[in-house]
């Protein structure tokens, strides 16, 4: 069985809409047909394992003429695997598709999933992920850390250059283009990768360190993309981001089938399934198909990040990132990003577990610096020596300028 918990909310009984999401999902309709036996159903009809009843709502997640109150409940619902199969556009379909249409809801999320051992091996799973990553950094021992090129657009490939020069410099382990930027006319993909590039490859053969560059590759075309993912490679590169709402379950699955880039997962678009707490789907859910079709990298939140989502949407969803679906090997790697500088390291560190498997992503935080990149890349570091050394950051700060300089400059919040 494959089993879906829904938070249901109705003004009627959780029970019915739980049965009508098993029927309609599975072998029922409007009215009895023929070939609806009770053999077929005893093989392939959804079945109503558990309904757990929750406090009532005074308001209704969907617009409602009804005066409430609207009850709550847990709805764990099987699916049977022979109606389904490994397939996971069908599993998408069969499980979630059209629970947000039936009448009588109003609210319903998908809470949770839990997939059957079938599924172990039926998808690549991450070419790369944590180790991968490690490896192609060359960091250990501490988290990976990132920036992003800004202005996100604009920028033409030799502005572009320039920066990331100057970042690069800077002992950066991590740089990567903004979500927003594809091919623009002013910014071409192989033009951009032509002018990073050699800047990339000459500061390895300097040092021995290769500044990971993920360049954004996605495309609604699966050959265009897969064209684009060949430039970044022939060029040298080693990643790419990939706008994975964008490109579709069947873009991820034709790409990673044929990448050798390390494919950092951004989730724009996820906030539309998310921001209410009683409509669409936890993230523990949505981030299971991606880690299936092969994501290496998946890019969430942070603390006190920028946007809407609160603290702990983010530790939860860095604590599904972590948990292997069937081994450690189908763990990406955790992007901790958003208006994040040094000061949130120790409370990241703290309510992710206290681990380091991470790559800290921070745009303005490092390039925003008083001192420079080169300032904000050490000052970043620093706090996450004082993080893990359990070290407030004010003390450690009296001995580490730049990190005293971030303090002093992003402390209030303002600038970041």
């Amino acid at each position: 069985m494959i089993r879906l918990t829904y938070l249901v909310e109705t003004e009627g009984s959780p029970e019915k809409l739980a049965a009508k999401i098993a029927s309609d999902q599975s072998t029922g309709t409007f009215v009895a047909v023929p070939g609806e036996t009770e053999e077929l159903k005893a093989r392939v009809a959804a079945r109503v394992a558990a309904v757990r009843p929750l406090p009532s709502s005074p308001k209704p997640s969907f617009p409602s003429d009804s005066p409430g109150p609207f009850n709550r409940a847990e709805a764990d619902i099987d699916f049977p695997f022979d109606a389904i199969g490994t397939d996971l556009a069908a599993l998408m379909t069969i499980t979630m598709g059209g629970v947000w249409s039936i009448r009588g809801f109003t609210g319903i999320r998908v809470i949770a999933m839990q997939l059957p051992e079938e599924f172990r091996g039926a998808h690549p799973g991450p070419q790369f992920g944590i180790p991968g990553s490690r490896k192609l950094t060359g960091v250990e021992g501490r988290p990976i850390i990132g920036t992003i090129v800004k202005p996100a657009l604009g920028l033409r490939p030799p502005e572009t250059a320039a920066l990331v020069k100057e970042l690069i410099a800077a002992g950066v382990d991590f740089i990567k283009d903004d979500e927003k930027l594809a091919s623009p006319a002013y910014s071409p993909l192989e033009e951009r990768v032509k002018a990073i590039m050699p800047l990339v490859l000459d500061h390895e053969q300097k040092t021995g360190k290769k500044v990971m560059y993920a360049f954004g590759i996605s495309h609604a075309d699966p050959d265009v993309m897969m064209r684009n993912h060949d430039v970044v490679l022939k060029a040298g590169g080693n990643c790419a981001v990939v706008n994975i709402n964008s490109i579709g379950f069947g873009g991820m699955s034709f790409l990673r089938k044929r990448s050798g880039l390390v494919l950092h997962a951004h989730r724009n678009g996820w906030d539309l399934l998310t921001r209410h707490p009683c409509i669409g789907m936890d993230f523990s859910v949505y981030q299971q198909f991606w880690r299936l079709l092969g994501v290496d990298q998946f890019q969430i939140n942070g603390i006190k990040v920028k946007y809407w989502e609160p603290d702990e949407s983010f530790v939860a969803s860095f604590k599904a990132l972590r948990q292997p679906l069937f081994s450690e090997g189908d763990c990406p790697l955790p992007v901790a990003g958003s208006g994040q500088w040094g000061g949130q390291a120790p409370e990241t560190y703290e309510r992710t577990g206290r681990t380091q498997d991470l790559l800290y992503l921070c745009g303005g935080g490092i390039v925003s610096h008083p001192s420079g990149p080169a300032a904000g890349v050490r000052a970043v570091r620093q706090a996450w020596e004082a993080a893990v050394a359990g070290i407030p950051l004010e003390a450690y700060a009296k001995d580490h300028a730049e990190l005293a300089q971030s303090l002093a400059f992003f402390g209030d919040g303002k600038a970041g």
